[in-house]
This record gives structure tokens, C-alpha cells and sequence, in this order.
């Protein structure tokens, strides 16, 4: 039974008041973000609790298999076999924990990082601090701090906590986005959304058509064509991938339409296939948020926050991991130890007038540029000026700047080096300087 929450809430600010120690911070999720945002709450001096629905630790990272009668949100994770990174490790890790210097290679096994994300979890003593297979049912703003209800799934029992602050760190690889397209209704063969795909295997006699430019969408492709009839890739980057060395694979422009048995192209060109794969991206969703925590969501564009991570209507709430294209570990870290800064009282604030001017300025000049609500939070080229103006409003450590040159570095090499990239090794010199190993 869930407890009486006024009871409850009566008692904690009973508790709160006579307690003057540590205030306490939730922690939505024990993924990358979340085990950063855990060990940097920890280090802030915060009573700190990390929730994962999951058995382990790793969140996307972790491999599993969608099971009979799951939806596809059901299965949280998106890793399928054989994924190797697109970044080497040299920057994958996070900027006080370093890979273990052992692998030689750079660009690493999907294996391997799980298994760095347990090693920094264990290193960092953060197990004692994390709830396995503990499920957030609901986040909302009491008077003073927050209220959690939390579903403990072994137990199936229910309970409710109070924090001061939430960090969100739920991740957004788990809801599929599919395009609206004409006539895919119409459309008789199999459909896949890369969130599902696990292994090369079935497509083995098939045409196949995957639909998506972004890194999962060339990478799948590399996976299959050498299992698949004949592949076709859907694509409007600016420039075309090189793909020489996949004879099976046709490169076409968007779909004007489909049709029963294929697609016809804006290029007036069709193909047909039996089976098509959506690498067309995720929506961001955050069931366990009350309406009124002060968010608000529109197609992929969450908001007000602050930098794209601070509640603006509510700054004890925080989402880490939004913005995409980007430095993952290093990201998740720097966003972490921004908001822990104001949190802490570190950092004074800026007014909620001045948080909202520059939250307005910054995506009106997104919206001038094209971005579309999809695409809000992307960073991209701006993802090192978006590093140094966090490290700076909030007078925390920047990235070191070696970082920043090998993201340089890789940018794009995965559309043009596509079977040779992988193989290149790197190595971290000083905090300035890297070398490429060819």
C-alpha cells in the first residue's frame, strides 16, 4: 500500500527542519549521466539516491533482447551486437577516469564500455548509493522540495521519498521516433526501428531499405549489406557517404512516398524491398514528471531550461543528457557539476527573467538557422562553445582542450572512412596534445 503522502510529507518537513547535515538529491536513471551526476552529487556533499528500473548499471550500454509481449519502450536499451563506438575511448571516458590503458585499440567493443561504466561505479564507491530494479512512478513539487513516489519492482511495494533536488537522467534511447511518410500505412513488408535491431542475420535474402543519416543509419548499413540481398540508403546528407566498398548498397534521396512493395524517392526513382529499418531518431519522453514541474515538451524541444539543462520555472531540478552530437561522457559530467554549482549555493543564479532572455535568444537563432523542435537540443559544431560557456557561468573546471581537438579530429570520419576509420589508434600526450597511431 502507498503511504499516506501528507503523513508523510507532514513528517519529512518535521525531519527537515530539525536536520541542518545534508540536503538530499534524486537521481532518475544510473546510466552514464546517472552515475556521473551520483558520484559528482556525492562529492558536493549531498545525500544522494540513484533509482535504475534496470538489474545493473549502464543503461543504454547494457545489451538485451525485446521480449514476448514488450512494447518497444519496454526495452530500454538500443545496443545491438557487434556495435564498436564511433568516438575512440580517448575521449568516450569521463575527464577523472580514464579507460583502462591496456586496450590498445581506441574504437571499442559496446562490451567494453559497459564494462567501464561498472568498473567507474565501483571505483567510486557509488553501489552502496544506487537502487536496482526501483522504478520512479511520479516527480512532484511539494512546498519545500519534492515528492517521489517509487515503485520497488522485486518487492512490487511502493514508496514515497522526499529530496530537495532531481536530477534527471533517464536517457533518450528508448521511445522510437518514425517519420510520417506517405503511404507507409500501405507499405506490406517488414518494418524495424533501429531501437529493435539486434543482430544482421535476418535480413539474409532480403532487400532492404534503411531509412536515416545519422550514425546508426551508415553503421547499420555497414552491419548488413554483406548479409542482405541488396541494401538501399535513405539519406539527405549534404554529402554523400562513401560506400564504395559495399557493392550491394544504392544510395537514395529522401522518400516522396511509399508504396505496397517498396518507395518511390524525390528523385523519381523507386526500388523495391521487403524489409525497411527506421533510423530516424527517439522522442524524448519523461512519464514521471507531474504537469506541474514546470516543463514543458513540444515534439523534442523541452522547456524553459536553462543551458538546456535547468529548470528555469523550478532550478532544483536539473535534466542531464539532452543535447546530442556531442561528447557523451564529458558532456554528462560538465552538465552534472554546472547545475551541483547553483544547487550548492556555490554559484549564485541568474534572475528567471535573464535565464528566459537567453533561453529565447538562443533558440530564436536556432529557428533562424533551420533547427527544427526535432532537432532543439542538438549541438553539433556548437557543442565547444556550449563546453566552455557551462565551465565558465559556473566558474567550474572546462574541458581539457585536448578533448575538444579529437573531437575535431573524428568529426565525420565515420561518412568518408567509413571501412578503414575503426582501425586508427589514438593517444593522449599531455592535456594539450594527441597523436593518431595509423
Amino acid at each position: 500500500m502507498l503511504e499516506d503522502s501528507h503523513d508523510k510529507f507532514q513528517q519529512f518537513i518535521s525531519k527537515y527542519k530539525k536536520m541542518s547535515s545534508k540536503k538530499r538529491v534524486c537521481i532518475i536513471g544510473a546510466g552514464m549521466a546517472g552515475l556521473t551526476a551520483l558520484k559528482n552529487s556525492l562529492e558536493h556533499d549531498l545525500e544522494a539516491v540513484a533509482y535504475e528500473r534496470h538489474t545493473a548499471v549502464g543503461g543504454t550500454w547494457i545489451y538485451m533482447e525485446r521480449k514476448e509481449g514488450e512494447s518497444e519502450e519496454d526495452v530500454h536499451s538500443s545496443m545491438y551486437q557487434g556495435l564498436h563506438t564511433n568516438l575512440p575511448k580517448e575521449v568516450m571516458g569521463f575527464p577523472d577516469y580514464d579507460f583502462d590503458t591496456n586496450i590498445e585499440e581506441s574504437f571499442i567493443s559496446s562490451e567494453l564500455v559497459l564494462e567501464y561504466l561498472q568498473n567507474y561505479a565501483e571505483h567510486f564507491e557509488l553501489t552502496p548509493y544506487i537502487k536496482l530494479e526501483h522504478e520512479i512512478i511520479r516527480v512532484q513539487p511539494r512546498s519545500v522540495g519534492w515528492e517521489v513516489i517509487v515503485h520497488d519492482l522485486k518487492g512490487d511495494k511502493y514508496f514515497v521519498e522526499f529530496f530537495d533536488f532531481v536530477l534527471v537522467c533517464n536517457g533518450h534511447f528508448t521511445t522510437p521516433m518514425y517519420p510520417n511518410t506517405e503511404g507507409l500505412d500501405t507499405y506490406q513488408g517488414k518494418r524495424l526501428h533501429s531501437h529493435l535491431y539486434r543482430t544482421p542475420d535476418i535480413f539474409k535474402g532480403h532487400n532492404v531499405l534503411v531509412v536515416g543519416g545519422g550514425p546508426s543509419g551508415i553503421d547499420i548499413v555497414h552491419h548488413i549489406y554483406q548479409h542482405a540481398e541488396h541494401v538501399y540508403f535513405s539519406h539527405h546528407l549534404e554529402s554523400e557517404p562513401r560506400m564504395d566498398f559495399m557493392p550491394n548498397v544504392t544510395q537514395k534521396p529522401d522518400i516522396l512516398r511509399f508504396t505496397e512493395d517498396g518507395a518511390i524517392f524525390k528523385d523519381e526513382s523507386s526500388a523495391a524491398f521487403s524489409f525497411v529499418i527506421f533510423c530516424t531518431g527517439y522522442k524524448y519522453t519523461f512519464p514521471f514528471l507531474s504537469v506541474d514541474c514546470g516543463l514543458n515538451l513540444d515534439v523534442n524541444w523541452i522547456y524553459p531550461l536553462y543551458k538546456h539543462c535547468l529548470n528555469i520555472n523550478r532550478p532544483t531540478m536539473a535534466i542531464i543528457g539532452l543535447p546530442h552530437q556531442i561528447c557523451p561522457a564529458q558532456l554528462f559530467d560538465l552538465q552534472a557539476r554546472f547545475v551541483l554549482a547553483f544547487f550548492s549555493e556555490h554559484k549564485a543564479l541568474p534572475s528567471r527573467a535573464d535565464m528566459l532572455a537567453e533561453m529565447e535568444a538562443d533558440m530564436q537563432e536556432r529557428w533562424a538557422n533551420g533547427v527544427s523542435k526535432r532537432m532543439a537540443h542538438k549541438m553539433g559544431v556548437k557543442q565547444f562553445d556550449y563546453y566552455e560557456d557551462l565551465a565558465v557561468t559556473a566558474g567550474i573546471a572546462k574541458l581539457k582542450p585536448v578533448i575538444s581537438k579529437m573531437m575535431k579530429a573524428c568529426s565525420r570520419r565515420y561518412i568518408f572512412e567509413l571501412d578503414t576509420y575503426r582501425l586508427k589508434r589514438y593517444k593522449v600526450l599531455d592535456d594539450e596534445n594527441f597523436v593518431r597511431i595509423d
